[in-house]
């Protein structure tokens, strides 16, 4: 199993992402997490106001206009972060184009004298994602065909600037257009069409089956030394939509009903330690082991592991290619979200409605914070489980270690 998964699964996952549109839009994604932090920040402050109302100000915008606006930001940095990996001198012309396109997309709405004009500003967030990838992609694409053909010819002596401006005014003008179509058309929203084309993804996504298939892939994808920010261009847009929705409603003092999102994997009950709950391995490591090797491991990781950094064991110990430690985090991967889902599904467990990225809190100080004290004992029950699952093939590995110290002591 190991060497099909190493000759047929591994080399296409690495095809996939050593490609430039993938790392393009991987890359964009990555840029903006500083801003969802930010709102994730805002949540923490507004904790304040439950020991004594209004003690400090409502804060709301600051998250509006940063996790509130990361759709408009990704339409920008796709075409330049694709264009950048391609070597293209357009990416900053192109990403102004994109940024146009996705204004023009978003369908504003214009007063009689066409002065004012009215945003839904819920689409500037995450409820726009998937359409400014999409936006960022057509014009990254326009932009790369028509970079073929030039009005000049290479030995011509006339300055870039003036060469660049001529050959981008088809492809630019080409892709306006397009949005004024969008635009114009009376009973046609590419907004809510982009919507309701990926709602089936979301939909699968934020079902019980989905959240569980998640957390076995991204187990999978670790135990092979693949990060999961592999999967960030499909999987985050419906995190992020998913937690904007559950605000939404509890806004409106509805319950929150999407599991899948950053909320529950990376800061509530999915992910202590890193992905495959691996702090119980990282605790073993360190205070069971009897091989020397292990004992070094677990003194060299364990720091990074209540931060949540995951690297450091998955390539130290190492689970990474080492089926004595890749199924139990497989397990951990499966089981651990079925529980985790069946409780707030059954609702045990509050759903998280507010954002909240500070993924390297220590668990369960950000499992509190999120779904409070009855996440905290759901958390408990996690991590005996995990404990469970880890710990026979933990003892084996260690055995085998240490029988291979002792073999060498004597040689």
């Amino acid at each position: 199993m190991n060497n099909i998964l190493n000759s047929q699964f591994i080399k296409k996952v690495n095809d996939v992402t050593s490609n430039s549109w993938i790392q393009g839009i991987q890359k964009s994604i990555t840029l903006i997490l500083s801003f969802i932090i930010i709102g994730s920040l805002i949540t923490v402050i507004s904790l304040i106001n439950n020991i004594k109302a209004n003690l400090i100000p409502d804060l709301g915008y600051m998250s509006t206009f940063t996790f509130g606006m990361v759709g408009l930001f990704v339409a920008f940095l796709i075409p330049y972060n694709i264009l950048q990996q391609k070597k293209n001198d357009k990416k900053m012309l192109a990403s102004f184009t994109s940024l146009a396109l996705y204004l023009m997309l978003i369908k504003p709405k214009f007063d009689g004298s066409g002065n004012h004009v009215t945003f839904e500003l819920s689409r500037f967030g995450s409820a726009g994602l998937f359409l400014s990838i999409i936006a960022g992609i057509v014009v990254t694409a326009i932009i790369l065909f028509t970079s073929r053909y030039s009005f000049f010819k290479k030995d011509t002596l006339m300055p870039e600037f003036i060469v660049n401006l001529f050959d981008s005014l088809i492809p630019i003008t080409f892709i306006i257009f397009i949005g004024w179509l969008g635009l114009t058309a009376k009973n046609i929203d590419p907004f809510k069409i982009v919507t309701s084309l990926f709602s089936p993804l979301s939909i699968i996504g934020q079902s019980y089956i989905g959240f569980i298939v998640i957390g076995f892939v991204y187990s999978l994808f670790y135990s092979f030394g693949i990060s999961t920010w592999t999967l960030s261009p499909i999987i985050l847009p419906i995190m992020l939509s998913g937690i904007a929705e559950n605000e939404r409603l509890a806004a409106h003092g509805l319950k929150a009903v999407n599991i899948t999102t950053q909320e529950v994997f990376y800061t509530g009950f999915i992910a202590a330690g890193g992905i495959g709950f691996t702090i119980t391995l990282a605790i073993m490591m360190l205070f069971l082991s009897k091989s020397q090797q292990l004992k070094a491991v677990g003194r060299a990781t364990f720091p990074a592991s209540i931060l949540n950094i995951n690297e450091p064991l998955v390539y130290g110990a190492p689970i990474a290619f080492n089926p004595l430690l890749m199924i139990p985090m497989w397990l951990n991967g499966i089981l651990i979200p079925a529980v985790a889902g069946a409780a707030m599904r059954l609702n045990i467990v509050p759903i998280p409605d507010k954002v909240f990225w500070i993924w390297y809190l220590p668990f369960p100080v950000s499992t509190y914070i999120t779904t409070g004290i009855k996440g905290v004992l759901l958390f408990v029950i996690l991590f005996i489980l995990s404990w469970t699952i880890y710990y026979p093939f933990f003892k084996y590995y260690d055995a085998q270690l240490l029988t291979n110290e002792l073999e060498n002591r004597k040689n």
